[in-house]
């Protein structure tokens, strides 16, 4: 095993206070914009960015965990870059195309009631 790139026990600690509490936290505030306002048809472009933020965030804490875990790093470091990042990742990634769908689904919904009225 190599020499730790950071003291394990603060490392451990900072990622998981940051990734997963502020994180997650922000993380399932999106998730909860996205379930108040897509259906509405409201702040696409922010709350779809803001998602893609998320799941590049991620992809950056998974890789660099990915890349501890190959340099022979201790436990302590990769193993709470990859589980941040892995659900950061995956959570968010996974829900975007859900996310698409209901845009999709309001502006349907929009464009459908915009013709009803022109009749």
């Amino acid at each position: 095993m190599t020499e730790p790139w950071f003291d394990e026990l603060t490392f451990g600690m900072l990622v998981g206070a940051i990734g997963g509490g502020v994180g997650g936290s922000l993380a399932g505030a999106w998730g909860g914009l996205v379930g108040m306002l897509a259906p509405k048809g409201k702040g696409r472009a922010w709350l779809i960015a803001i998602g893609w933020g998320f799941v590049g965030v991620g992809v950056v804490s998974l890789v660099f965990g990915l890349c501890a875990l190959a340099a022979g790093q201790p436990y302590a470091i990769w193993y709470p870059s990859c589980l941040v990042g892995a659900i950061l990742g995956g959570v968010v990634g996974g829900l975007m195309p859900v996310v698409y769908k209901r845009y999709a689904e309001a502006e349907a919904r929009r464009l459908q009631a915009e013709e009803f009225r022109n009749q």
